[in-house]
């Protein structure tokens, strides 16, 4: 089941205060500090991040960057990559890794126990290669061992959990809310957007329009 945690929000104040740039006419000053905060930030903040997507106006969320770890099952990742702002720092990584794992504690419930006991069947094989050994004959084929992790990695189940770190930012996590909220996916999507409103101020600056 999809996790979050390990969550970060980074520059939602500065991000407030420049919302109100556009209706300034002097210059604006360096800070020493970020200024404090008052009623009618939070009112400009409300009103322009409630706009319907795609208008502009909610532009100030690109400031307001969120940082979090997300453990996920592989058939989510297809959905999740179409955002255009959801950049993955790092990941865990099946190329370096899925011959090393326990499959069994790496799956989630929804992976047949025939599917896991297959692959580590495939696994054994490749991990029992020797230094200088180049191909290992199986059922009456002859296989490299190349052919051997291909097998491993074109079998692998899409129920297979991987965590990464994602950066984005709260116009991004606007946009997935309101496409996301009941999809199909229910467990792993209703989860992302159950966290979503856990974000300080999001519901607020990005939902209040669209219940």
């Amino acid at each position: 089941m999809l996790k979050i945690f390990n969550d970060r929000v980074y520059g939602l104040e500065e991000s407030l205060i420049a919302s109100g740039y556009p209706m300034i006419a002097e210059s604006i000053e360096e800070w020493d500090e970020t200024p404090n905060l008052d009623e009618k930030d939070f009112k400009r903040a409300g009103k322009l991040g409630n706009v319907p997507t795609g208008t502009g106006h909610d532009n100030f969320l690109k400031g307001i960057i969120v940082q979090f770890d997300i453990t996920y099952p592989n058939y989510w990742t297809p959905q999740f990559q179409r955002y255009h702002f959801a950049d993955i720092v790092s990941s865990t990584s099946k190329m370096h890794r899925l011959t090393k794992m326990d499959l069994k504690k790496s799956c989630n419930e929804y992976v047949d126990d025939v599917v896991i006991e297959n692959l580590n069947r495939w696994i054994e094989i490749f991990n029992s290669f020797e230094k200088e050994q180049k191909e290992v004959e199986i059922d009456g084929k002859i296989y490299t061992k190349y052919e051997i992790y291909m097998k491993i990695i074109s079998n692998c189940p899409m129920g297979l959990e991987q965590t990464m770190r994602v950066t984005t930012s709260y116009l991004q996590l606007k946009t997935i809310y309101l496409q996301r909220r009941y999809h199909k996916l229910k467990e792993d999507w209703g989860n992302f957007c159950d966290w979503c409103l856990t974000l300080p101020h999001f519901e607020e600056f990005c939902l209040k329009s669209n219940k």
